[in-house]
């Protein structure tokens, strides 16, 4: 079996999400105590520096954290929901996020109107926070990006704003968070404008045998994490959205390649 959690996934945070990983882990061996054939024994570890696809499309995925767009572009029928973290994030309901917009203070700009012929850096085309968000906020003021630069990550993103390699970035909230707390180059970033929110990232499980089971141990764990741990994680509770509300997010005609 397989158990990642990729998305918020930071030298800063790592040692957390391992210990959150063994309490649910341990959670589930006690609650499965009593099945004999549930198959390969849970992962002693998070699985760590991986492409996070080849997690989400696996047949033995115990567990891992995706996105939304991903998710509701080609996961949705082949993965159960199990919940979604709540980051207790500034203007979100609970387990919503949204997009923070950032360019340098020197040249920043908070009207969209001037944003279109800038160099947005992007992480992936296939991110709802760093790409069909903020295509979303554009194409409702009828404006849209002409240029764009892959960065690979949220990170990349920001930092690539943060040296003038690219003029304008979207960043994933709970991202910006964790930036602007541990990497000191963030402090030539402003920002300048959100996206309206989305349901936020879901933990996903390929088990649906096991969901119910999933969702009591996460539950339970998330909402009584270490004062330590929460406080590196943010993370407050775990919340249920529709499969429904997450399908209902439109995607871009146009995806960046």
């Amino acid at each position: 079996m397989i158990a990642s959690l990729p998305m918020y996934d930071r030298p800063e945070t790592r040692a957390a999400y391992d210990r959150l990983w063994t309490r649910i882990r341990d959670e589930l061996r006690l609650l499965w105590a009593v099945l004999p054939d549930i198959g390969s024994p849970l992962p002693a570890a998070l699985a760590h520096d991986a492409d996070p696809w080849d997690h989400w499309r696996a047949p033995d995925l115990i567990l891992s954290q995706t996105c939304g767009l991903p998710y509701r572009s080609e996961l949705h029928a082949n993965v159960i929901l199990i919940g979604t973290p709540d980051y207790h994030l500034p203007g979100c309901r609970p387990g919503y996020y949204n997009s923070v917009f950032v360019m340098r203070a020197e040249s920043a700009c908070d009207d969209p109107a001037g944003w279109s012929d800038l160099m947005v850096a992007v992480n992936d085309g296939r991110s709802q926070s760093g790409w069909a968000a903020p295509q979303a906020f554009m194409e409702t003021r009828d404006l849209s990006f002409h240029k764009t630069s892959l960065t690979g990550s949220h990170r990349n993103s920001a930092h690539a704003v943060a040296n003038g390699t690219a003029d304008i970035a979207a960043i994933d909230a709970q991202t910006w968070r964790m930036i602007r707390r541990w990497d000191r180059w963030s402090d030539t970033l402003v920002e300048v404008a959100r996206t309206e929110e989305t349901p936020g990232l879901p933990l996903i499980s390929a088990m649906p045998d096991g969901r119910n089971d999933l969702h009591f141990a996460v539950s339970r764990h998330l909402a009584n994490l270490p004062a330590k741990d929460a406080a590196i994680l943010d993370i407050r509770s775990l919340v249920s959205i529709s499969k429904a509300d997450y399908l209902a997010v439109p995607t871009p005609k146009a995806v960046v390649k």
